[in-house]
């Protein structure tokens, strides 16, 4: 289950900044009035950016409920335990034998 939210949640992700990157910016279009490009589509025509506008809606509330749903899934699959309480499990113990004064990076120096 939690692998199926991954994946939804990826593919929605690449959705917003694929269609983000595609759209046409609202500023671009108040160029045009002042003589850049062609002045008539300062309203111009709306087809696409519609389409646009709607998929783009549909994929950020995809990636936002998938966030929210792999939130809970965290939640419940780790209970109620904090990252503040947990302490890091090593292999080995530290030991001071093998410590020296010296630097790290210094070199012996003849005397």
């Amino acid at each position: 289950m939690e692998n199926l939210i991954i994946t939804i949640h990826i593919l929605a992700s690449l959705g917003v900044i694929g269609l983000v990157l595609i759209q046409h910016g609202k500023g671009a279009d108040a160029g045009a009035a002042f003589g850049g490009g062609n002045s008539g589509s300062v309203f111009g025509v709306q087809g696409t950016s519609n389409f646009l506008s709607r998929a783009t809606s549909i994929c950020v509330t995809t990636f936002f409920c998938t966030s929210i749903a792999l939130a809970v899934v965290a939640s419940k699959k780790h209970g109620n335990s904090s990252v503040v309480n947990i302490t890091p499990e090593t292999s080995e113990t530290l030991s001071l034998d093998n410590v020296s004064d010296k630097p790290v990076g210094a070199k012996d120096i003849p005397n």
